[in-house]
């Protein structure tokens, strides 16, 4: 199975390619980091793997759809878009800078990226697309809104990709994990609710694929309270964000 991933030089994007480095599998690895790349594809060639390296920004657009084209050419059977980032959380108004840069990072880089590579899929009749979203996207904090909004948009681009493609056979699903250890969690300073391990994290986000779920949240637990959470009246819900911020504090 020939599976590109993006964001592979660390975190969950490292660790996802470890995970599928065996010799079954040809891996095509995306990132900035050329060194950290090459020591990630080192280690995934020592597992038996096929390993191509694409270093990228995915904020440089026009190297995404070069990239895109590239890809295209070669086919696929899978791509897992979880190149991401998070500015951490902050009481003050979120600097436009770093707005823009979550969401073209967290999002437009993602389009820029798929737009040459879907008609491909379209015209193989197979495929799968893997976005790796988060919990935050259900509920947006006050906190991490430029974080939340992001990765709610991913939640709806990837909603709408899923009815446009799988009548040509294309699997489309949204994986919306909730705190896992990578370099991206190590930065908050607050406790983290039902806090995972990479691998944990990992294992999981692999069983959904594999089982081709289109829509995937865990932790359960926290997830199923954040769905009770939002069905409850606005003064509740004000209530209940003002205690967990305090918290934070």
């Amino acid at each position: 199975m020939k599976i590109v991933i993006t964001g592979a030089s660390s975190g969950l994007g490292e660790a996802l390619a470890l995970h599928y480095a065996h010799g079954k599998n040809q891996l095509v690895l995306i990132a900035r980091r050329k060194e950290r790349l090459e020591s990630v594809a080192q280690r995934c060639r020592a597992k038996g793997a096929e390993v191509e390296t694409i270093i990228a920004d995915v904020n440089d657009f026009a190297r995404m759809r070069e990239v895109g084209e590239e890809l295209s050419r070669g086919g696929m059977d899978r791509i897992i878009l979880n190149a991401g980032v998070s500015v951490g959380h902050s009481g003050g108004v979120t600097p436009f800078e770093d707005f823009e840069r979550l969401f073209k990072t967290n999002f437009l880089s993602v389009h820029a990226l798929l737009e040459p590579i879907i008609p491909k899929l379209i015209e193989q009749k197979k495929g799968e697309i893997v976005f790796i979203s988060s919990l935050a996207s259900l509920f947006t904090m006050p906190t991490s809104i430029a974080y939340s909004s992001s990765k709610r948009a991913i939640n709806a681009y990837a909603e709408g990709l899923h009815y446009q493609l799988k009548p040509h056979g294309i699997v489309v699903m949204t994986i919306m994990p909730g705190f896992i250890d990578s370099e991206m969690t190590q930065k908050n300073q607050f406790k983290m609710p039902f806090f995972m391990s990479t691998e944990r994290g990992v294992a999981r986000i692999a069983h959904a694929i594999e089982r081709k779920k289109i829509r995937y949240m865990f932790p359960f637990r926290f997830a199923l309270m954040i769905r009770i959470v939002s069905l409850f009246p606005q003064p509740l819900r004000d209530k209940i964000v003002n205690f967990i911020n305090f918290k934070k504090g």
